[in-house]
């Protein structure tokens, strides 16, 4: 702080004729310092309160909501980011939240389809009864899924994919189902027509997601579980002169990247130490994997399996085919030799063949063809269809 002394502003001489007075010479002071900012005002504050400092109110003393990382960000920061956190049914959901919150005129659910949009893996309830399953075919699907569940504890390079490629109509995609019932595993299932898409990685995406949704099976199920693609050669192979698309290169690069990293499989959110996949296998079918790139089936990513069912097996099938008409082994037998060197689908296309006259006999009993909407679709309740037994087959 200065203090200056301002005189005023008249002369101290005065002339001659006027008398000497003394006269005083006030004084004033002016005060100079800084601005004082807020930000100043309120330090000077917490200068003041320095005895008795105050902590930010917890929710709670156990609470991971408020838990910051490394980075300085907490739980709600690192939630909102990932972009592979789709919560959309914590909202309202009996045992999340408050019950008073949920209500019950909607049921405890608020979204009422959530299970069945959540339901990815693929049951086998609709497979009824005893069905024969050939014992190579067995064990090379079988040991392939147990030694992917194993390989943590094996010492050598386990091929994450198995790709069965045969002949057409072999039963290569029935025999993998029944070794899933059998052995209890849900697996989620593409098919070739999911291979490509109009956008750009959509299908890479897609393998992803899907081999992802085996993985949780089995970390919040608790059951087996693997990644099934059916004819994969009809979307990733070349046949003549068709186009590679990039969604075929990028479905490709993503195959090889799961095989080679089965347990760092990114959708689009930012990596984090913690998220780590469960390693599930890939079982592919196809009918000529020749025509796929060839880094994408090479030993170390992909073991081949060559499925020709011998005559035995053919004979077994058959025969589990025809039970439900009575119709004995030997029987079969004999429809074998008489059709050699046929696939499997051509002796169940031979079995639904034999009900073709009884339900031509039926078209013309019901009047023709004019009436097979009514009596099909605009029906009545208590009117019922005909019930057809199995024809009697002579040799």
């Amino acid at each position: 702080m200065a203090l200056f002394r301002l005189p005023y502003s008249f002369p101290s001489t005065l002339p001659s004729f006027f008398p000497k007075i003394l006269l005083p010479v006030p004084s004033f002071s002016i005060s100079c310092s800084s601005k004082s900012t807020p930000n100043q005002l309120k330090n000077n504050d917490d200068n003041s309160n320095t005895d008795n400092p105050k902590k930010p109110k917890r929710l709670s003393e156990q609470s991971s909501w408020e838990a910051k990382d490394s980075e300085g960000r907490d739980y709600l920061y690192r939630l909102g980011k990932e972009a592979d956190n789709m919560n959309i049914a914590v909202g309202a959901r009996a045992g999340v939240i408050d019950d008073l919150f949920t209500g019950n005129f909607l049921g405890k659910d608020s979204d009422i389809v959530f299970d069945y949009r959540q339901k990815a893996t693929r049951s086998f309830e609709y497979l009824q009864g005893d069905y024969y399953i050939a014992p190579v075919f067995l064990d090379k699907v079988a040991c392939h899924i147990v030694k992917n569940y194993l390989a943590h504890l094996l010492n050598v390079k386990i091929p994450l994919i198995l790709g069965v490629w045969g002949g057409k109509g072999q039963g290569k995609t029935f025999q993998t189902e029944l070794i899933f019932q059998a052995m209890g595993i849900e697996p989620v299932i593409m098919s070739a027509g999911e291979l490509e898409s109009d956008r750009a990685g959509e299908p890479g995406k897609l393998i992803r997601e899907r081999y992802r949704t085996a993985s949780q099976v089995v970390q919040n199920q608790g059951k087996m579980s693997c990644l099934m693609i059916n004819d994969i050669d009809a979307g990733l192979g070349r046949f003549g002169n068709t186009q590679m698309t990039v969604n075929n290169q990028i479905v490709v690069g993503t195959l090889m990247n799961l095989s080679d990293n089965p347990t760092r499989v990114s959708i689009g959110q930012d990596w984090r130490e913690s998220d780590i996949t469960n390693r599930v296998p890939i079982i592919v079918t196809g009918n000529d994997f020749s025509t796929i790139y060839a880094p994408l089936i090479r030993d170390g990513r992909m073991e081949k399996f060559y499925w020709q069912p011998t005559k035995e097996d053919i004979v077994n099938i058959v025969h589990r085919m025809y039970e439900k008409d009575d119709i004995s082994k030997d029987e079969v037998v004999t429809i074998v030799e008489t059709f050699p060197n046929q696939a499997l689908d051509f002796y169940g296309a031979l079995r639904s063949r034999t009900y073709d006259r009884s339900i031509s006999k039926w078209i013309e009993d019901i009047g023709g063809i004019e009436n097979l909407g009514n009596k099909l679709l605009g029906r009545k309740k208590n009117e019922e269809l005909p019930v057809y037994t199995p024809p009697q087959v002579v040799w």
